[in-house]
């Protein structure tokens, strides 16, 4: 009983440690990846692209 008790302990401070200490598993939130409809540079140009040019030609 003793012997499934400290296993027990092993698996779960193993766990613990890996949590805290393990490699990262996703990006963190200013690391992550934008969707084009949120990437602030793809709308400026798409704006852009959308607006008819200011010298005249359509």
């Amino acid at each position: 009983m003793l012997y499934v008790l400290a296993i027990i302990g092993a698996v779960t401070m193993v766990l613990l440690l890996w949590k805290a200490f393990g490699p990262e598993r996703g990006a963190g939130p200013d690391e992550r990846a934008l969707a084009p409809d949120d990437d602030p540079d793809f709308l400026r140009e798409l704006g852009r692209r959308q607006r008819p040019d200011s010298n005249g030609s359509a």
